[in-house]
């Protein structure tokens, strides 16, 4: 049954219509003054926890209710099976809509417009396209796990499949310290967010923000984030859609789009930017700004393709929907953090916000954007937007630590006959264990002093290594066991060594290792590199000299179902289908990504061009018609492919069969 059947259609017209409303009265965008930005003072305490309680119980609530509707009308049972993989049936625009959930962190943004203050224009560009790549490139594997692993409940399980036991758990570890490096973010982010705007205790903002998430999750599985994650998406567009009025329809307090560039060209007069042409903000030719998006890409590739929650969302799909769904995710992804940091990023250099640069490590800019921009109402879209980044990426990574835990340590070597009502239990104790683990994670972190910012950049050293290796598990039969294991575990040696013998070697901190020097932009960028590629190179030199041929008709013999799905046959596609979607996952995804890498940035990288006020006006034309363009897919889309199951609810679950 598909999943997207009953997302409830009246919540996402009442939602699209508020984008209508982004001509509010000027004096409301006025209503914030432009005095700089005071932690703690923008908003009174009690709206802290009205959003982090109030709207996380809502939530829950909807969830619930939207799970028993599916229940009593639709016929879907709570197998194991639905709860962890939703069933294997999700349509191309729910799952497009999960992956722009999933992957819009905290940090999707803060970070982004932290990088759009610290470098101009180039910042938010190399956000986006540093992490919209892996989305893009992961239809890859995506569609060959559907060929060749038809039956996986996790990507670990292909491992297990393949080189046994030891190497099974190397890669357990790998995928766990994933999960725990993106939760960290998550609630690093969303907690200062929260503490900057009201003055909540940071610390209890760290435990009380998954308490929502846990409800929901427990109740509903992976279809109960679904459907979730489209209605945080919807309010994410929403929101962005409003600041891109209020900076550029609203023109009061920011003159426009004129109004912008002058104040943009007068912030470089005074305050130059080091590293890029000329000092100022509007050039591409970014020293700084490149730098970042190396260090982007590298990253981002590992929390992509060792992180469970995405292996989830592919398994979760349909085998005709996969690819579509992951080139239209990663697509629409980049309009989030490419539209909010050109518009709100900027937008704190041109009202020239008063942040310390601790506050700007700490993500803080778009806060203070939005307060000086709008008064509390910015400020309490800005906490709205972010809770909702949050708490949607935090449900993907609950569901996919459940899993892992559930079939590669329970079932793996726990109890290998387990019945699927007993991994449903296991699942759910999972989900409460870790969703309150996440809270007790970020306030270590917070205790160590690590910053949003300086987690995200590191995030590469700790787990790239496994990257390369993991994808050349599912693309190449000639991967050996010993030297893709390896190429994990001694590329991770190989970037932490690289990491700290750079940063011992920084004259500007004296040969001192401390968390200025190791968060310093090139011991960063030098780690990231050297833990991709060494692990890489490990793994496909070593399997060449072993010369080992692997038989992909193991997988289908050894990664077996929990519960045979009564409609199984409905998602299961010939051969020749599937090969055709894997020509068209390396075309779409391939081209794409030089596109996004190459095509368009190198040559204004390489001409040193400075922004005029044209060139300028087109930048954020782009920018607004892109966000505009993935608001009305990812609305639109899942409502469009649900309609026949819609209709099946409002007619009593008896006339209209399921879409």
């Amino acid at each position: 049954m598909d999943k997207a059947k009953s997302i409830p259609f009246v919540f996402a017209m009442f939602l699209v219509a508020a984008v209508a409303f982004t001509g509010i009265p000027q004096t409301v965008f006025a209503a914030g003054a432009i005095e700089g930005f005071a932690v703690g003072e923008a908003l009174p305490e009690w709206i802290g926890y009205a959003i982090v309680v109030g709207l996380g119980m809502v939530f829950a609530v909807i969830i619930t209710i939207e799970v028993k509707i599916e229940e009593k009308y639709l016929g879907v049972t709570q197998t194991s099976e639905m709860f962890n993989t939703a069933g294997r049936t999700i349509k191309t625009g729910l799952t497009a809509a999960a992956i722009v959930s999933a992957w819009t962190w905290a940090a999707t943004l803060l970070q982004s417009s932290t990088v759009a203050y610290q470098y101009g224009i180039s910042g938010p560009f190399w956000y986006a396209a540093g992490a919209s790549i892996q989305v893009l490139l992961f239809g890859i594997l995506a569609i060959e796990l559907k060929r060749k692993a038809p039956n996986a409940h996790t990507f670990l399980e292909i491992i297990r499949a393949r080189y046994g036991n030891g190497s099974h758990k190397v890669f357990l570890v790998f995928a766990l310290m994933t999960n725990m490096i993106v939760t960290a973010m998550l609630l690093l982010g969303g907690s200062a967010v929260v503490n900057g705007l009201t003055g909540m205790d940071i610390s209890l903002a760290a435990f009380l923000i998954p308490i929502g998430v846990m409800i929901y999750t427990l109740v509903g599985g992976l279809k109960a984030t679904f459907v979730a994650d489209y209605m945080h998406t919807i309010i994410i567009f929403v929101v962005i859609l409003t600041f891109v009025g209020a900076v550029y329809l609203n023109t009061d307090i920011t003159g426009g789009v004129e109004g912008m560039y002058e104040k943009l060209v007068a912030a470089a007069k005074l305050n130059p930017v080091e590293g890029n042409v000329g000092g100022v903000f509007l050039t591409m030719a970014s020293a700084g700004g490149l730098m970042f998006g190396i260090i982007n890409i590298v990253g981002n590739f590992g929390t992509v393709f060792v992180d469970q929650a995405y292996w989830q969302r592919a398994i979760a799909a349909q085998p005709s929907s996969t690819v579509k769904g992951f080139l239209l995710g990663g697509a629409c992804w980049f309009a989030i953090p490419f539209t909010l940091a050109t518009t709100m990023g900027l937008t704190a250099i041109a009202l020239d916000v008063d942040l310390t640069p601790a506050q700007v490590q700490m993500g803080l800019v778009v806060p203070a954007a939005a307060t000086a921009l709008m008064g509390e109402i910015g400020a309490i879209m800005v906490l709205t937007m972010l809770f909702m980044a949050v708490t949607s990426a935090g449900s993907a990574e609950l569901i996919a630590v459940s899993s892992l835990i559930t079939y590669d340590i329970y079932r793996t070597y726990k109890n290998p006959n387990a019945s699927g009502k007993t991994l449903v239990k296991v699942s759910r104790a999972t989900i409460v264990g870790f969703g309150l683990g996440m809270g007790g994670l970020a306030v270590i972190l917070l205790g160590m002093g690590l910053s949003l910012g300086f987690v995200y950049l590191a995030m590469g050293i700790i787990i790239g290594s496994a990257v390369i290796p993991i994808a050349l598990t599912i693309l190449w039969k000639k991967t050996n066991r010993v030297a893709a294991t390896l190429g994990a575990i001694i590329g991770l040696l190989i970037a932490v060594s690289t990491w700290v013998i750079t940063a011992a070697s920084l004259p500007d901190f004296g040969g001192e290792i401390s968390l200025a020097s190791l968060g310093h932009n090139h011991s960063m960028l030098f780690g990231n590199v050297a833990g991709i590629l060494s692990g890489g190179a490990i793994a496909i030199i070593g399997s060449l000299a072993a010369n080992k041929t692997f038989d992909w008709n193991d997988l289908k013999e050894k990664i077996t179902l929990v519960e045979v799905q009564a409609d199984a046959k409905k998602s299961e596609e010939d051969e020749e289908t599937l090969k055709k979607a894997f020509k068209f996952s390396l075309k779409g995804g391939g081209i794409m990504t030089l596109v996004l890498i190459i095509a368009w940035p190198m040559p204004l990288i390489a001409s040193g061009y400075v922004f005029d006020l044209g060139s300028y006006s087109i930048w954020v034309g782009i920018s607004v018609v892109w966000v505009s363009v993935a608001s009305f897919f990812i609305i639109f889309l899942p409502v469009i492919e649900a309609r026949k199951g819609i209709a099946k609810i409002f007619a009593g679950g008896s006339k209209a069969e399921g879409a």
